[in-house]
């Protein structure tokens, strides 16, 4: 690609005479630059080894002493923005499609596709992501980013339409359905989960994914575990107390909603760290470490708890069975 074609697509400006016209490919990580290569430098302490290693541009945001005359050296507002302008003319001469998931269906889409040979899930982290699109012959690209997709393409699509499908029965951490002519029985996922579960099947109908809906298990989104009185895990059913460890409010509120209409029986509690906000609990148990999250749990008296949190270690300091739970 020429300079000049460049600077026009990612609205950059010169700041040198180069001695080269044209460069062969783009990569956003120094190590991976060859010679002929534009650089996208996202850090721009990585610039002094992109040259090392080739380069034949550098597009930078910020202040940067040129340092070799021979090569490109192209200023722009934002070198994101820019790497995605740049990108979303290549997409011109491919045949893909992009799709915004939301968690859970990111979850399950992971969890039932069989063969991900030609499908893509993108990094969060911009510079990794542009690399995947750049160098990928993948025909699906996966992300639950809407910022970073809509630098790619507008309007973000999302998953809107479901495969043909219906509840058959359920309890909060088990589900019979129905998709299509088939019926699963007593899977591991709670009953709310299952518009998110057919949208992703639709997903793979539509684009001829392989799949498997007895694949489905549960996510770090919504995951019981069985103990005791002294937080030891047991098998289900043999305790009716529970942990719900989730890593989002909505399926708390969705839980709490289901007990209130299915299980009137079951005393429930929610722990989150401080300040946290959860919709019709009007005192949640505040906790700031794993050990105050076990002392409440020793402490209280409860059926289920909701255990709001992000920190892997909470969930890992029980003692969890691998193979009914190989999360992490």
């Amino acid at each position: 690609m020429k300079i000049d074609d460049i600077l026009n697509l990612t609205d950059g400006k010169l700041q040198n005479t180069p001695h080269i016209k044209a460069i062969e490919s783009a990569t956003t990580f120094p190590s991976k630059v060859t010679l002929g290569d534009l650089f996208f430098a996202h850090d721009n302490a990585d610039i002094a080894s992109a040259i090392d290693n080739g380069a034949y541009g550098i597009i930078y945001e910020g202040d940067v002493k040129i340092t070799d005359d021979e090569i490109a050296w192209i200023k722009v507002d934002s070198v994101r923005i820019s790497a995605f302008k740049l990108l979303r003319y290549v997409l011109l001469s491919k045949e893909a499609d992009f799709y915004l998931l939301n968690p859970h269906e990111m979850s399950f889409f992971r969890q039932i596709t069989t063969q991900k040979s030609g499908i893509t899930f993108l990094s969060n982290e911009w510079h990794k992501a542009f690399e995947q699109i750049l160098n990928s012959d993948s025909y699906l690209f996966v992300s639950t980013d809407k910022e970073l997709l809509s630098l790619i393409k507008t309007p973000t699509p999302i998953l809107e339409e479901t495969a043909e499908g219906y509840a058959i029965s359920d309890t909060l951490f088990r589900s019979t359905f129905r998709v299509g002519k088939y019926v699963y029985q007593d899977l591991k996922m709670a009953p709310f989960h299952l518009d998110h579960l057919l949208k992703v099947v639709h997903l793979c109908q539509k684009h001829e994914i392989p799949y498997s809906i007895e694949r489905i298990g549960y996510t770090k989104h919504f995951m019981p575990l069985y103990i005791d009185n002294n937080l030891h895990t047991v098998s289900q059913g043999a305790s009716d107390k529970v942990l719900i460890f989730t890593d989002n409010i909505e399926d708390i509120v969705k839980a709490r909603e289901y007990i209130r209409y299915q299980t009137t029986w079951v005393k429930s509690i929610v722990l989150t760290p401080p300040k946290t906000k959860v919709e019709n609990v009007d005192r949640p148990y505040w906790f700031e470490s794993v050990e105050q999250a076990r002392e409440i749990l020793t402490a209280t008296h409860y059926n289920y708890a909701f255990v709001y949190s992000l920190d892997k270690d909470l969930f890992k300091s029980f003692e969890i069975d691998k193979e009914e739970y190989g999360l992490f």
